[in-house]
């Protein structure tokens, strides 16, 4: 494989940052914002809309303080999350995230946005060591939708490479004609989604130094769908499909299903790069914090949060340096 030439020696020096010395990314995520709003809301058994920003951060910085000794890197975001930010380990790295939560739904095609108050200039100032951005994807969507998305990720990926800093790149597919994505009709669709995300994104015009992507199968129809072993040719072909180095989200899965998903990913021989985990670690934690406060769930991450994520280090030790994907060794890398 003929080595990356677009990895400057800034890019460099924060991916390593990001990783261990054997060039994996053990990253937690702690960027959720409307998805904890409403899970918090409901275990205080109120609505979303009276879940503080206080509270938002008070969270975070719970998760962060515990958990960021543990990992090689942590993901937050602007809106709720800098507090938690000037709280993580200093062998921890930061990521931050640029986009709104969620997608616009005033019109078809899951269009994303950015902050307003955002740009890359004022995540590198915050001290992050990369920029995540999100985008929903699916190449069965109308092309000029698809079109306005490339031109989307590519302005983020120019606006990363002028300030030489990292781009972490999170693309997720869904169904374009508003199935149920946990349906075994979207089960089957999923495989081909994934490996043609992993395909598109990895070309230089984007700019990703980073995939954060989803595993190609859906858990729970294995055997109806696809049998395991058609899945773990899918784990394989997506990975054959990315020219980029990547990472498995884990899709709010809990934390056994992402385990087995992580070792059928090393069954397949997938050149995965790591992890960037969230809730698969810590959601079982709402409902200590909504119903007993901070100290509890600084108490439960030291237990059974800690276990979590763990476990998902422990599992990930079939994963492959990032630089290889680059052509790179780790002498080059140094």
């Amino acid at each position: 494989m003929k080595a990356d030439m677009s990895l400057t020696s800034g890019k460099l020096r924060h991916l390593k940052a990001l990783s261990n010395a054997e060039g994996i990314i053990a990253a937690v995520a702690m960027d959720q914002r409307g998805s904890l709003l409403k899970s918090i809301g409901a275990a205080r058994g109120v609505d979303k809309s009276s879940v503080t920003a206080a509270m938002m951060g008070e969270f975070k910085t719970a998760v962060t303080k515990v958990l960021s000794p543990h990992g090689t890197a942590i993901l937050l975001d602007p809106e709720y999350g800098l507090t938690a930010a000037a709280a993580h380990a200093p062998n921890c790295g930061l990521i931050l995230a640029y986009e709104l939560s969620g997608y616009d739904n005033t019109q078809p095609g899951r269009m994303p946005d950015l902050i307003p108050n955002v740009s890359v200039r004022r995540i590198q100032e915050w001290g992050a060591s990369a920029v995540k951005l999100l985008v929903y994807y699916t190449p069965m969507e109308d092309a000029a939708v698809n079109d306005r998305k490339h031109a989307f990720v590519e302005r983020v990926g120019a606006e990363c490479a002028a300030l030489d800093i990292p781009f972490f790149l999170e693309v997720v597919g869904y169904d374009p004609a508003g199935g149920d994505e946990k349906s075994l009709a979207y089960a089957r669709l999923k495989p081909r989604i994934v490996i043609d995300i992993m395909s598109e994104f990895s070309k230089p015009r984007f700019g990703a130094d980073v995939l954060k992507v989803e595993v190609p199968v859906l858990s729970p129809w294995i055997g109806a769908a696809y049998s395991r072993q058609e899945a773990l040719n899918f784990f394989k072909e997506a990975s054959d499909a990315a020219s980029k180095p990547f990472i498995y989200l884990s899709a709010g899965v809990n934390n056994d299903v992402f385990l087995d998903q992580l070792s059928m990913a090393g069954e397949s021989g997938a050149a995965y790069s790591g992890v960037l985990c969230g809730r698969a670690t810590w959601k079982e934690g709402i409902p200590v914090y909504a119903q007993q406060g901070a100290t509890s769930l600084e108490q439960w991450l030291a237990g059974e949060g800690l276990r979590n994520l763990r476990r998902v280090n422990n599992a990930i030790k079939t994963a492959h340096p990032w630089w290889e994907k680059l052509g790179l060794t780790a002498a080059e890398v140094g």
